[in-house]
């Protein structure tokens, strides 16, 4: 019999059926960094999500068989400790191929047409006091027409590239930074910098993206281009992004993920309060339906595994 450990069910606000197994379902609506390896000690399948699971937490617990991650990432999993252990490690994907995208078009209309600057202006009496019909206070951008530079081309990628198509825009696949070829279907890397009107960030953090956006990469971007993270804080250098903010190096940004989450310690980009600059808390990914998706893809994992046709291995 499966002893299945939900670490941190309060993350995922959707329903998980219980898996087609034979199995003890035990679950806790969250955990901290000290209980975990208490908590896990006797599970043969851990679900989890944004938790460190490596050899701290794992190395009383004999028994783990897999680790069905409830999210795509997996820079949370110590994936080589769980290959010596011969653990399995499964994730989901394209659950929000989606809702991600749609997201970051929402950022990109909001930042092209300064709508936090004219809610403000409207919130501080400028239109009611205008000569005008109309207030025209800010420039106003359309994207039909506009280069949209897509770094990373998984199933939201991909995603991301269709829907950009759908509204006008032009697209260009970025090719890996520091690749020594490029793929046919793939823009040098500095060359979709230099062109795009928006950048949009769609990569796992791994080492070699880390800190891949700093000052060198915004100099090579237009003074009016937008860049957008969905992805991972740490792609971006936090400092570069601020000063290329501060001194209009670009026009605007939008990320949806900080280095450190939830920022309790806070965040530079936190303390900028720029009409050209949206935080939004790590939500891109969490329509309902892509989160109900997300919950069913886990248990499809689970089954599978079980089963012996193991699917979404990253192990």
């Amino acid at each position: 019999m499966e002893r299945i450990v939900f670490i941190e069910r309060n993350t995922i606000k959707a329903n998980f059926r219980r898996p087609n197994v034979t199995h003890e379902w035990v679950e806790y609506p969250e955990s901290f960094a000290d209980q975990v390896a208490e908590r896990v000690r006797d599970a043969t399948v851990i679900i989890s999500n944004k938790l460190s699971l490596g050899e701290p937490q794992l190395a009383e617990a004999r028994n783990v068989k897999l680790i069905a991650i409830a999210a795509t990432g997996s820079d949370c999993v110590d994936l080589e400790y769980c290959r010596r252990r011969g653990i399995t490690v499964s994730n989901v994907r394209g659950y929000a191929a989606s809702a991600v995208p749609e997201h970051v078009l929402m950022l990109v209309l909001a930042l092209r047409r300064n709508l936090f600057a004219y809610r403000a202006d409207v919130e501080a009496g400028k239109w009611q006091q205008s000569k005008q019909f109309c207030l025209l206070t800010h420039p106003l951008h359309d994207i039909r027409g506009s280069t949209i530079g897509i770094v990373g081309h998984g199933a939201i990628g991909k995603s991301m590239a269709r829907l950009a198509d759908a509204v006008g825009m032009k697209v260009l696949l970025s090719e890996r930074k520091h690749a020594q070829e490029t793929r046919p279907d793939r823009t040098p890397f500095a060359e979709v910098l230099q062109q795009s009107d928006v950048v949009t960030l769609h990569c796992p953090l791994t080492d070699e993206t880390r800190d891949m956006f700093g000052a060198e990469e915004f100099a090579l971007m237009k003074p009016n281009a937008l860049l957008i993270n969905t992805a991972r804080g740490a792609l971006i250098q936090d400092s570069a992004l601020v000063n290329a903010l501060q001194t209009q190096r670009i026009a605007g940004a939008a990320v949806d993920c900080l280095r450190e989450e939830p920022p309790r310690d806070g965040s530079p980009l936190l303390d900028l309060h720029l009409p050209n600059l949206i935080v939004t808390p790590h939500v891109a990914w969490a329509s309902d339906e892509a989160v109900q998706a997300l919950a069913d893809q886990v248990i499809d994992n689970i089954e599978a595994f079980v089963a012996g046709s193991p699917r979404n291995v990253l192990t």
